[in-house]
């Protein structure tokens, strides 16, 4: 498993820190009229490669917050989801939302309608990805077919989540709620895609969780649709056959990547900070992704 180095969440009066992921801190409320609800914070972490950068981006988490909430409103009608209130103390106050304590799936359901990220590595080692057999002659951004459920088993912290088949999302969750989820994240993602289609974006994959209330009913969680859970490609520069322009972290992976980085992502060293102007770029396409989305001025 990868040193992630994060950092230390503050304490929050009234709550207690429960967990932090790469990008979020999530704890428990205590008291006042949400008690028992969970308190989730988006900060402006990044990360890339299994690890969390030193580096972070203004804004991001309010970003990722703000973008999520939209999207939770135009997807209201398909699925619920798990926010109880945005009325969050001040020190998190635009990052952060109060939500569902929910039994989460340990699986990361995965919509794909173009090829390439690990799909890709999966469909040039063996034609499938996650056992769906797909056409010869794909290459990298290539539309697919359909879109296709291409579901991987939740890592721990600093690991890789590893691509997985349907069948063996029916040995985790029974085949009911395989089927379930399946449905959903293909129905979430037609709905978006459109939607993103009409802003001229691409939403070439996107992940998303689902937890369990209760009464047993299945509700969408964590965050939705943004450049951290997605690929939005600018529809204008789609070329297949090309790495595609993106409004994603893909920025900071191909500067980690390229010679000027110095980084071996295969060795023991953590990645370097980021230089400003990639800081930058990627704070100014993180912002475009939602202004042209959503329509917003951020």
């Amino acid at each position: 498993m990868a040193d992630l180095n994060i950092p230390a969440a503050p304490a929050i009066a009234g709550t207690t820190h429960l967990h932090s992921g790469k990008v979020r801190d999530l704890y428990r409320i205590d008291e006042g009229e949400h008690a028992g609800r969970l308190l989730m914070v988006a900060s402006d972490r990044i990360s890339a490669y299994d690890h969390v950068l030193s580096s972070t981006i203004p804004d991001k988490g309010e970003i990722l917050t703000r973008m999520s909430l939209w999207w939770f409103d135009q997807l209201a009608d398909l699925v619920p989801n798990h926010v109880v209130s945005t009325d969050v103390p001040a020190s998190v106050a635009g990052r952060a939302v109060i939500c569902e304590s929910l039994d989460m799936y340990p699986v990361e359901c995965v919509a794909r309608g173009y090829l390439t990220g690990s799909g890709l590595a999966d469909y040039e080692a063996t034609g499938e990805v996650c056992g769906i057999a797909l056409p010869d002659g794909l290459e990298d951004g290539s539309r697919l077919p359909a879109p296709i459920f291409t579901p991987a088993a939740k890592a721990a912290v600093g690991d890789h989540d590893e691509n997985v088949s349907y069948a063996a999302v029916e040995r985790e969750v029974g085949t009911e709620r395989a089927a379930e989820l399946r449905d959903l994240t293909l129905a979430i993602y037609a709905r978006a895609e459109e939607v993103a289609r009409e802003r001229g974006i691409i939403l070439a994959d996107t992940k998303f969780e689902f937890g369990a209330r209760p009464d047993g009913t299945t509700v969408l969680a964590d965050e939705v649709l943004t450049p951290d859970s997605s690929r939005f490609w600018p529809a204008s520069d789609w070329q297949p056959g090309l790495v595609q322009p993106s409004y994603d972290k893909q920025i900071v992976r191909n500067w980690l990547t390229s010679d000027a980085s110095g980084w071996d992502r295969h060795g023991d060293t953590p990645p370097p900070p980021l230089p400003i102007e990639v800081v930058e770029l990627t704070r100014s396409k993180y912002v475009e992704a939602y202004e042209r989305l959503t329509g917003l001025a951020f």
